[in-house]
């Protein structure tokens, strides 16, 4: 613990010391899920519907490209039963083993849907690829976090989750100038192969916990460790979880409905950015090109909002991540032209920066790292029936509309909503090593 500081939680030092190893990998895996089943849609969709919708009979390319943002719907809600197995399985085996193998079956999974040339394969592979990757890097990452950065958690995300940034930065002009020059199959074949080779080195530096590597929590020492945390030890049988005793917390399912809907939004502006710019008015490569901008705008995003979660805890950090997201996509509503895609994209890029965080910060906050696994393989699941809804919302919106302007100020309403539940969840009351803390206090 640092001479000034009376807490470990109040630390806000990037000091991790072997903990960058996971904080690295968590990255990695991130990079990955953005760009196979979220930000790298924006030119999936659009090559696959431009190549296979005389073939496969549609009307014109926008009914395909519908009809695929509808199919990822569904894909989540299998997903969705996928995920309590996923979780199970974790409890069992550990993060380690989840989240490698996680990334080796996704890259796997990547390769075929790369390959696939009717509706049927292209909607088993974007599953496939949905549940691993989601899997790995959510289940499994997200488990590592919590049991090396228990109070540390929202700086540690702040560095991990700007993988996504990076991903949308990085992954979809990438992806897009492989299909470019190889075609679907081939181009999107490297970067599944390079996913299950990135997994197989991993498998020899990730552990499940920092003991396992012979340090303590957040990298402290064995006195910080023994005055202000509580060892798995000292659990009493009463505060330790079960699936029934979570699903009657009323906390669960606010945090589950409070990161479902951030995710909602999210997923929904980021995987349609593209086509949204260029409804806007802007050519392809440059609507691409924004994309980027908006993700490298982001990556600071991603550490600010660590860095406020950190420092003046998870809800400031929450609720003013709402009021900015909310005041972003009300630019892009309201200012249907170029001039508001330019504001809103710089704006849109600190939110997701920041949206990704309080996927692991939140639950990690609220029920802490004791018996963790089994709160995230129930609190997951039920995220993401909230999240995939907004295929649906700009499914919809593209139907019946032909734009995706519409779907924006829904997701501005249910972000009003997530700061009124916001508000109301006690954000540390399962917490035991803050339990431990209050005491020292």
């Amino acid at each position: 613990m640092a001479e000034n500081k009376k807490l470990q939680s109040e630390n806000t030092k990037s000091d991790f010391g072997k903990g960058w190893l996971i904080i690295f990998w968590c990255m990695i895996m991130f990079w990955f899920l953005i760009g196979m089943s979220i930000d790298g849609q924006n030119i999936v969709i659009e090559q696959w519907a431009g190549k296979y919708w005389q073939q496969l009979g549609f009307a014109d390319q926008k009914v395909l490209h519908a009809e695929l943002l509808n199919l990822a719907f569904y894909a989540g809600l299998i997903g969705v039963v996928a995920y309590f197995v996923i979780g199970k399985i974790l409890t069992m085996v550990g993060a380690r083993i989840l989240s490698v193998v996680g990334l080796i079956l996704a890259g796997a999974a990547y390769i075929f849907y790369a390959h696939s040339n009717t509706i049927a394969t292209y909607f088993i592979g974007l599953t496939m690829v949905t549940i691993f990757i989601n899997g790995a890097a959510y289940l499994g990452g997200g488990s590592l976090v919590t049991q090396w950065f228990p109070k540390k958690k929202g700086l540690a995300n702040g560095y991990t989750t700007m993988g996504h940034n990076l991903g949308s930065a990085l992954y979809v002009p990438l992806v897009g100038a492989l299909i470019g020059s190889f075609g679907i199959a081939k181009g999107m074949t490297f970067l599944g192969i390079g996913a299950i080779v990135v997994a197989i080195i991993a498998w020899f530096f990730i552990r499940n916990t920092p003991q396992e590597s012979g340090v303590y929590p957040d990298n402290v020492t064995k006195e910080v460790y023994d005055r202000e945390y509580l060892d798995a030890s000292e659990v009493t049988n009463e505060s330790k979880w079960s699936v029934s005793k979570l699903l009657k917390t009323k906390e669960m399912w606010l945090v589950a409905i409070i990161i479902g809907i951030n995710q909602l939004v999210t997923t929904g502006v980021m995987s349609q950015m593209v086509p949204r710019n260029i409804e806007l008015g802007f050519e392809p490569a440059k609507a691409i090109g924004l994309m980027t901008v908006c993700a490298i705008v982001g990556v600071a995003g991603s550490y600010g909002f660590g860095f406020i979660d950190q420092k003046l805890g998870v809800k400031t950090a929450v609720v003013g991540f709402l009021v900015w997201y909310s005041a972003a996509l009300l630019v892009n509503y309201t200012m249907n032209n170029m001039l508001g895609g330019y504001i809103c994209v710089a704006m849109v890029g600190i939110a997701i920066g920041a949206a990704a965080n309080f996927m692991t910060s939140l639950p990690a906050s609220v029920f802490g790292r004791h018996n963790f696994d089994l709160v995230y393989s129930i609190y997951f699941p039920i995220m993401q029936i909230v999240l995939m809804l907004n295929y649906k919302i700009n499914s919809l919106a593209l139907s019946m509309t032909g734009s995706l302007r519409g779907a924006y100020l829904i997701f501005v309403a249910l972000l009003v909503v997530n700061v009124v539940l916001i508000v109301v969840l006690d954000t540390k009351k399962y917490n035991l090593d803050y339990k431990k803390e209050e005491e020292i206090l």
